[in-house]
């Protein structure tokens, strides 16, 4: 197995997935404007692309082993460059529900493949909590770029011209398409013959440990702050900071950097650093932030704002809370994928799709409901709730891994 060459192939997967399914957001601004829908039709798109992966995940994690990860990849990166194209020629509303219905689909094949090839190619828990940061640092890499990547291709003369950005992303995915068919990484003796029934009762069992419950909650919890902050920073930058949108939309950004550094740097840090510390710090850290940075930021008084470069400082302090939230995720799914045994992985990977989707989309819509009727300067404050289990979770998930 040429580990290097898997690494690469699931770096550059990771990428586009990114950019993708972080372009929901652009694509409802756009359907409104090009398509003549309102903003409750359009936000069906999300639903569009979180269901599938949802679904798709809890349906095939146990059962992706038997067809091969190799092949699940390739079959994700396939109907992904199809569905590109097929965007760039549909334009349509319908065509952009079918992007993200398939981008959803295939992201459940990927991130379910890679997840369970990071125990095949690492040696030790170590190895895995790098490798894990590193591969969900380039994630927010992606993410960060598609707030710059869609308005390059944008227009005021030709209304259409961000549809060039799906030649790009469709000659990406191609790329790794090409790159990963050439790599010999799998052993069919690796793929267990048991049959369908018993690869469900497989998951299904997981659910008998106590480990399972309360990481399932743990990464429940994160990705609830973390989409939670993410889908309404920007309402926060127009609503609390009254930055134009634009700017509110590129601050947002910032976040996203903050997130894509936080997780390199962890995959370096905990190579020297057991993650219980690391952790501990890194949501303490969050904490304070919010205790006593983001008042600063709600009371800040901003005069005429017109480029970043009129923004007092203060105001890009919040976003920064990213670079100490980011390398709980991948830290807390490499503890325990790295505690289980690896024939186990791919069905605890496909728990840790379905929740991490729940808990983004409750997030998003607590935060929503927060927004709303306790006013958008004390929405973020609640986050302290959801900070402080994940303190108590971290201490109980190192005793139950040490036992293993």
């Amino acid at each position: 197995m040429k580990k290097n060459a898997v690494k690469i192939a699931m770096y550059l997967n990771y990428f586009v997935f990114a950019i993708l399914l972080n372009s929901v957001g652009i694509v409802i601004l756009k359907s409104q404007a090009n398509y003549g829908v309102d903003e409750l039709q359009a936000s069906i798109l999300e639903a569009f692309k979180d269901l599938p992966i949802a679904i798709v995940s809890f349906l095939i994690a146990s059962f992706l082993p038997r067809i091969g990860y190799k092949r699940a990849m390739l079959i994700g990166l396939a109907l992904v460059s199809l569905a590109c194209i097929n965007m760039y020629f549909g334009n349509s509303f319908g065509t952009a529900k079918v992007l993200f219905a398939t981008v959803g689909v295939s992201f459940a094949l990927i991130k379910v493949s890679v997840y369970s090839l990071i125990g095949t190619i690492t040696e030790n828990q170590k190895e895995h909590n790098s490798l894990m940061s590193s591969i969900e640092g380039v994630f927010m890499i992606g993410i960060a770029l598609a707030y710059f990547l869609f308005p390059a291709f944008n227009s005021d003369a030709n209304p259409d011209s961000w549809l060039n950005v799906y030649w790009l992303l469709a000659g990406i995915s191609v790329v790794s398409f090409g790159f990963l068919f050439f790599i010999k990484f799998e052993n069919q003796a690796e793929i267990p013959g048991v049959n369908l029934v018993d690869d469900f009762a497989q998951m299904f069992k997981l659910f008998a440990k106590l480990l399972t419950i309360v990481f399932v909650i743990s990464a429940f919890l994160f990705v609830m702050i973390e989409q939670g902050i993410m889908s309404w920073l920007p309402t926060f930058n127009s609503k609390v900071l009254h930055l134009p949108q634009n700017i509110s939309i590129m601050m947002a950004s910032i976040l996203a950097i903050s997130l894509a550094t936080g997780r390199l740097l962890a995959g370096v840090i905990t190579k020297k650093i057991d993650w219980i510390w690391v952790l501990s710090f890194c949501i303490v850290m969050a904490m304070l932030i919010v205790v006593f940075v983001l008042p600063k930021t709600v009371g800040l008084e901003v005069k005429e704002i017109n480029s970043l470069s009129d923004i007092p400082l203060i105001g890009f302090a919040f976003p920064l809370v990213g670079l100490f939230i980011a390398p709980i995720y991948p830290l807390l799914n490499s503890v325990v994928l790295s505690a289980l045994p690896k024939k186990l992985h791919s069905s605890m990977t496909g728990l840790i799709v379905v929740f991490s989707a729940l808990g983004g989309t409750l997030g998003s819509r607590i935060i929503g409901y927060l927004f709303k009727n306790e006013g958008p300067e004390n929405a973020f404050f609640y986050t302290l709730i959801p900070m402080s289990l994940l303190l108590v979770s971290f201490f109980i998930l190192k005793k139950l891994t040490s036992k293993i």
